[in-house]
């Protein structure tokens, strides 16, 4: 099965150290960060995961039975899918820009603003569209500035 952006996440349970998890009742309301790292002795072990990679599609079906595992999915609280980035095995995952992606998609979620490429913490975002002017007034009382009809930038909430 392939796990696409919007679909929800597979409720995968799975053997862990202390007790099986299941994924979904794991999350309860918070985001997600689903990952595993191919070696011993490291938090989350590509074995552990096993079945997860395989409910998530993170291996092609004719890799090597040692292929490592490099997707990284982001799940909302609704226990939707919301990243997927993929990395060859020589290059390592970008945490920043992991961190940098929930900080986005959180807001995203909260304030109704979109963010532009390499956009970071504190700077001015965009209202996403479907909000009307009226609305961005309410939603917005420290004002919006009017780039274009369809694009406009408000200050990022704080908190």
């Amino acid at each position: 099965m392939t796990v696409h952006l919007g679909d929800v996440a597979p409720d995968s349970t799975q053997e862990s150290t202390e007790d099986p998890i299941s994924f979904h009742s794991y999350l309860g309301d918070a985001w997600g960060i689903l990952l595993s790292h191919p070696a011993d002795f490291t938090p989350v072990c590509t074995t552990e995961l096993g079945a997860v990679a395989n409910d998530y599609d993170m291996i092609p079906p004719n890799a090597p039975d040692n292929a490592t595992v490099r997707t990284v999915f982001i799940v909302g609280p609704d226990k939707k899918v919301k990243l997927t980035p993929t990395y060859p095995a020589g290059t390592g995952r970008n945490v920043d820009e992991i961190l940098r992606v929930i900080d986005s998609l959180q807001l995203t979620a909260r304030h109704k603003l979109a963010t532009p490429a390499n956009w970071k913490q504190g700077e001015d975002c965009i209202i996403v569209p479907a909000v009307t002017n009226d609305e961005a007034r309410e939603l917005f009382p420290s004002g919006f500035k009017e780039v274009k009809p369809y694009l406009r930038t408000t200050k990022a909430p704080t908190g």
